[in-house]
This record gives C-alpha cells, sequence and structure tokens, in this order.
C-alpha cells in the first residue's frame, strides 16, 4: 500500500468513526491559556482530552475498532499501559463483548482498577509495553480472541483522528498543534486529519527524554528498539514505533522534540495550579514543551492535546510537593541552637508571625560540625513565598540564630 493509499485509509476510518463513537464518548472543549498564552508569547489553545470518558483519548479508537469487529468474535485481548486498556475495557462492556488486557507490572494501581472496572480481565505481565504486547498474543492464541493494538493499526489511529477533526471545528484558524507521542497512534490520527484540511499547518510530537523512540527511528530512516528508561509520562513508553505509526510521522509530522522528567513535572504542576485541571505525565508533555520553549511557537495560534488524565495520586503528590518547593512555597531551612528549653519556641514564633506553617522539625545532636551544646535544627515549612522566606531568615539572623535556605 503507497502512503496515499494509507492516508486516505484513515481519513476514511476518522469521518467514519465521528458518527460511530458519537454516543459513547465527549466532544472535549479547546479553551484559550492566558497562563501559557503569556509565558510563551503566543496564543496557547488546550484541548482537554483529560476529560474524555475513561480519562484518555484512547477510548476513540477503541471504541471504533471494536464497534468494527461487532458480533464476528469471541472476545477481545489488549496489551496497554493503562488509557488504551481502559479504553478496550469500556468499549467491550458497551459493546457486549469479554475482554482480557495485559498490563506491564508497573502499571499505576488506578489505571488497574479502573481497567477491571470496566469489565475487563487484567493480566499483569513484564516491564513494559512490549513485554505485555507478547503476552497478549499469546493469550490470543489460546483463547481465539481478536487482538486489538494500542497504535499500530489503520482504524484505531482513524478513531484518534476525530481529535484532529473535532480541533478544525472548534478552532477554524491555527498554526500549530503539539501532541504526545507514545507508539505513535495519536499524531499519527491527528496529523492525517489536520494535515488533509489545513497542510500549513505545523504539527509537532513530544516525547520524554526517556523514551525517544520515534525521534531515534527517524534519524534512522527506520522504526528501531530502544531501551527506554524510567519516566512519569508512563503513557508513552515503548520500545518500538509502529511501522503504520512511523509511515505516517515520516510523512506528516514536521517536527519531534523531547523533555525531561523535571519539565514534565513542572508542566504538571502549572497545568494544575493555573488551569485548574489535572493531567497525567503522558498528557503534559505538551505543556512542557511549550514552558520550556522546546517547542518554538512565539507569535503563533497553537493547539496542545491533553491527551490524558489518569496520575496516580501518590505520584501526583509529589509532583505538588517539588513544584511547591520550586516556586518557593515549601521550604527547608537548617542552622545550628542552643540545645536548651526556649530557644525553639522563639524560632517558630519567628516563621509564625511571617506566616509560615511548620511541617516538620528534625533535630541532629549527632552531628559533629555543631558547636559545643548545640544541634542542628532543620525546619520544613510552608510560606507565602520567597520574599516571606527571606525576611524569615533576616529576622532570624537578627535574633542570632543564623539558619540557611537548603531548599
Amino acid at each position: 500500500m503507497s502512503f496515499k493509499e494509507l492516508w486516505e485509509s484513515i481519513l476514511k476510518c476518522s469521518f467514519e468513526a465521528q458518527e460511530v463513537i458519537k454516543p459513547y464518548v465527549h466532544v472535549t472543549p479547546v479553551n484559550l491559556s492566558a497562563t501559557l498564552s503569556r509565558i510563551c508569547g503566543a496564543d496557547v489553545f488546550l484541548k482537554y482530552e483529560n476529560l474524555q470518558k475513561t480519562g484518555s483519548f484512547k477510548v476513540r479508537g477503541a471504541l471504533y475498532k471494536v464497534s468494527k469487529l461487532g458480533r464476528s468474535v469471541k472476545g477481545v485481548v489488549t496489551a496497554s499501559a493503562g488509557n488504551h486498556a481502559q479504553g478496550v475495557a469500556y468499549a467491550a462492556s458497551s459493546l457486549g463483548l469479554p475482554s482480557v488486557v495485559v498490563m506491564p507490572e508497573s502499571a499505576s494501581t488506578p489505571k488497574v482498577q479502573a481497567t477491571e472496572g470496566y469489565g475487563a480481565e487484567v493480566i499483569l505481565y513484564g516491564k513494559v509495553y512490549d513485554d505485555a504486547y507478547q503476552k497478549a498474543l499469546e493469550i490470543r492464541e489460546a483463547r481465539g480472541y481478536e487482538f486489538i493494538h494500542a497504535f499500530n493499526d489503520v482504524e484505531v489511529i482513524g478513531g484518534q483522528g476525530t481529535i484532529g477533526l473535532e480541533i478544525i471545528n472548534q478552532i477554524s484558524d491555527f498554526d500549530i498543534v503539539i501532541v504526545p507521542v507514545g507508539g505513535g497512534g495519536l499524531i499519527s490520527g491527528i496529523a492525517s486529519a489536520i494535515k488533509a484540511k489545513k497542510p500549513q499547518v505545523k504539527v509537532i510530537g513530544v516525547e520524554p527524554e526517556a523514551a525517544p523512540k520515534m525521534l531515534l527511528s527517524l534519524s534512522s530512516g527506520k522504526p528501531i528498539s530502544i531501551e527506554p528508561k524510567p519516566t512519569i509520562a508512563d503513557g508513552l513508553v515503548a520500545k518500538t514505533p509502529g511501522e503504520i505509526t512511523f509511515e505516517v510521522v515520516s510523512n506528516l509530522v514536521d517536527e519531534i522534540v523531547t523533555v525531561s522528567e523535571e519539565e514534565i513535572s513542572e508542566a504538571i504542576y502549572i497545568t494544575l495550579e493555573r488551569q485548574k485541571t489535572l493531567v497525567e505525565g503522558a498528557g503534559a508533555v505538551g505543556v512542557a514543551a511549550l514552558i520550556s520553549g522546546k517547542a518554538n511557537v512565539k507569535g503563533k495560534k497553537v493547539v496542545a492535546v491533553l491527551s490524558g488524565g489518569n496520575i496516580d495520586l501518590t505520584i501526583l503528590n509529589k509532583v505538588l510537593i517539588r513544584g511547591l518547593v520550586k516556586v518557593g512555597r515549601i521550604v527547608k531551612i537548617s542552622g545550628y541552637v542552643p540545645d536548651a528549653p526556649g530557644y525553639m519556641t522563639r524560632i517558630l514564633q519567628i516563621i509564625a508571625h511571617h506566616r509560615g506553617n511548620v511541617l516538620d522539625i528534625a533535630h541532629d545532636r549527632s552531628d559533629l560540625k555543631a558547636p559545643a551544646w548545640h544541634a542542628k535544627i532543620t525546619i520544613l515549612f510552608e510560606t507565602p513565598g520567597p520574599s516571606s522566606t527571606s525576611e524569615i531568615l533576616r529576622k532570624l539572623k537578627d535574633e542570632g540564630f543564623n539558619f540557611i535556605n537548603e531548599s
């Protein structure tokens, strides 16, 4: 099949999928972000697929694919890190088919529980998606179920392409669309739809630095396998792009950029604090590319796709703490204090006077650098901001306490 024929096939599926999945999914909003627009010097719009049924765009492709299979199969089986799993489980349940989902052992507990909640039988196997994929193929043979690939399938890609069609209907004029890249199904579908209607629009894909499989494959001129590292964007972890998605990305995507773990974490924090919306790591990489400047959008009208919101709350807690430390709203100070009654009371009164809220205090009497009859005191506290922290440190010094900011 030529690329032109492949592209036409994906487009046909996308237009058909719009009608097929309409009763089951949301048309997710697209809204201007004043904060990101100011940061980037551009008009930045966000496409909120994190508000989609099952919390992710994946339900689109899954619903369309399962609907095409209809009652001709005994059941469906798939492999997924989480979001495709939930999409297939929801789709199969909605259309009356049994489903088995193989997830990597590293899959987050909430995603496993949600997939089971949608009616799927969940099997945990392997370290990454590719290991789970091989196990799913074994189950396909053993049970006679139909395998639904997470991204390397024209109908699945066509289902994801409905996002591109929605964006065009919601914003008639834009210059750039920024899309997360895992196996490549999402960006292949969106690029197929947008480039067909608006060939002048630039399509930028974003991968975590820990798993740059598409970027390295494009550099090599063919799909290659990598050994991904752990990443907060677990939904984008795969060893190898799909052959179909590689072909589409090679022809339709203008640029692939990568973002660091720190940049992804900051994007989650900013999106939650300023946009009042929760995204997972995979869903935040587009925002990470914007705020880091990895995606050059200055003076342009840009749409960034928030692909999912299924974040593990234990990870979210770490992200929020790290974000609060970075902006100076959680501070850790340390200093040597006489180990006698009354001194800590004076220190805590100063912190409280400047609206500091103490979270933790640690005493280290074994520190050999401490002067005689002193202890090293480390205090973790919330503060309104850096100026309040500076005032606290200044006042402590005036009272004879030399603390340093270790944040």
